[in-house]
């Protein structure tokens, strides 16, 4: 996604400086951008801090967008302590920064903050149902005091600061062996492997085109909200819906196989949108097949290769 972002921003004239270490990212989703003049590619790690002898870390920064996680499932067991210091240590690092400069700093947060709910859909007044010690608490907890973090600068030092609760996200220049569902299903349906879904496959999600996260979260960078503010789309289906939906698109023979269910996987996600459609004007446009249907071409066409 934060590729995606970049892209956005550029068109719109901004100046960019992307700041990643490539553990789970890749330079080839920036690799169309190395020569323009008003992008900046910097491989370090946040979690370190920004390197300040970088020509361009030393510019004044507008804005400052903590994207900075490994995100997947499969994350979360190999990546354990990469995501808990992101989530906390470099939140720091860029909050201080934020204060440094006078930017507006707005933090990628997530729909995992919720946990496994027991509030359906979700609004941002739920405080969620997570364990704390649980394979995914390393994802969960670190975006929830990455949440606090944000707001306690914003009460004690007047930080301008946005938190966007990001639901499940889906589109090109997803990793194939991401672990999430949609680049899962994808490779598997395209290479006639068997769709492996985790349990029954009844649990379900609400699952946003890139797009239109990017058009969401660039609503709340330009307002002066400070949220948090869930992103995403009310489209609902379970993974076996999901699952079956990818087979047809793609023209796939493959069977659909089940495998024992994830630890703390939640039985239902949906965001509630109304402070995002009342304080942003935001709206999700990509239909579910139309943005499907974009992410298998370019799998297909990444696959080919």
């Amino acid at each position: 996604m934060p590729s995606h972002l970049v892209d956005a921003l550029l068109a719109r004239g901004c100046t960019v400086v992307a700041v990643d270490n490539f553990v789970t990212g890749s330079k080839d989703n920036v690799s169309h951008l190395q020569d323009h003049p008003r992008f900046a590619l910097v491989e370090a790690d946040v979690s370190d801090g920004l390197p300040h002898h970088h020509p361009a870390i030393t510019e004044r920064f507008d804005a400052i967008m903590h994207m900075a996680s490994p995100a997947s499932p499969k994350d979360f067991a190999t990546l354990p302590i990469e995501i808990l210091r992101v989530g906390s240590v470099a939140t720091m690092h860029l909050l201080d920064r934020a204060v440094a400069d006078g930017a507006r700093f707005l933090l990628a947060s997530t729909s995992e903050a919720y946990g496994d709910p027991q509030v359906h859909p979700q609004p941002e007044t739920y405080w969620g149902n997570v364990n704390p010690i649980g394979i995914r608490s390393v994802y969960d907890e670190s975006k929830r005091f990455a949440e606090a973090a944000t707001m306690a600068y914003h009460r004690h030092h007047g930080v301008d600061v946005a938190i966007v609760r990001i639901f499940n996200t889906y589109g090109p220049r997803m990793r194939p062996d991401d672990g999430r569902a949609v680049p899962t299903f994808i490779t598997q349906a395209l290479r006639g492997e068997p769709i492996t879904l985790h349990g029954t496959g009844t649990q379900t999600r609400s699952v946003c085109y890139v797009d239109d996260l990017v058009r969401g979260i660039l609503l709340l960078l330009d307002s002066g909200e400070t949220g948090p503010i869930n992103c995403g789309t009310e489209h609902e289906f379970s993974m076996r819906e999901l699952a079956e939906l990818i087979v047809r698109l793609t023209g796939s023979s493959s069977e659909i196989a089940y495998l024992p269910r994830t630890a703390d996987d939640p039985e239902m996600r949906r965001p509630d949108l109304t402070l995002a459609r009342t304080r942003l004007g935001f709206e999700p446009e990509i239909g579910v097949e139309d943005g499907l249907s974009r992410t298998i071409a370019h799998f297909t066409q990444r696959l080919a290769h």
